[in-house]
């Protein structure tokens, strides 16, 4: 737990409003969106959900983990090499895959069954579900709240 939380800390230092500011509205293009899919947006009211469904935290932690890595290199393959943002998106993109060696634990077999078909659908790319166009910076500001939620307690 405690690597986890230097991970954690590390990414609350990468994710401030300043740095998603500067990163991700000021260095895009005015109104520009970049398209997930709708499991992909990830919002403090979807975790509160699933929380009064009784879903475990390391559940929830696993779904914050794929779907925020997964939206990192949706915004990191439209953006090119020199783009100002471009090595910020890898700086955390290279945060996310350490989380995610904290959590071997996230498959079939440890996450609760509604959750990890979510986690396969945004894995795989199944667009089953239809597309949704974001904001980058609005990406990213779920990413913080959520990430706030799940680890405020455990990490402070």
């Amino acid at each position: 737990m405690q690597k986890e939380c230097r991970i954690i800390e590390a990414l609350q230092n990468k994710l401030t409003y300043r740095q998603r500011l500067q990163y991700m509205k000021h260095y895009f293009p005015i109104n520009y969106t970049v398209n997930v899919q709708f499991e992909e947006v990830l919002r403090a009211s979807n975790i509160t959900r699933l929380r009064d469904q009784n879903v475990s935290e390391l559940s929830l932690r696993c779904l914050w983990l794929s779907v925020n890595s997964q939206v990192l290199l949706k915004i990191g393959a439209v953006l090119l090499e020199k783009h100002l943002s471009w090595e910020y998106i890898q700086d955390l993109c290279l945060l996310f895959e350490h989380l995610a060696e904290e959590y071997e634990d996230c498959n079939q077999g440890n996450v609760d069954t509604n959750v990890w078909d979510v986690v396969e659908q945004v894995l795989t790319g199944d667009t089953g579900s239809g597309q949704k166009a974001v904001r980058p910076k609005a990406l990213l500001d779920n990413c913080v709240k959520v990430m706030w939620m799940l680890y405020s307690e455990s990490c402070k």
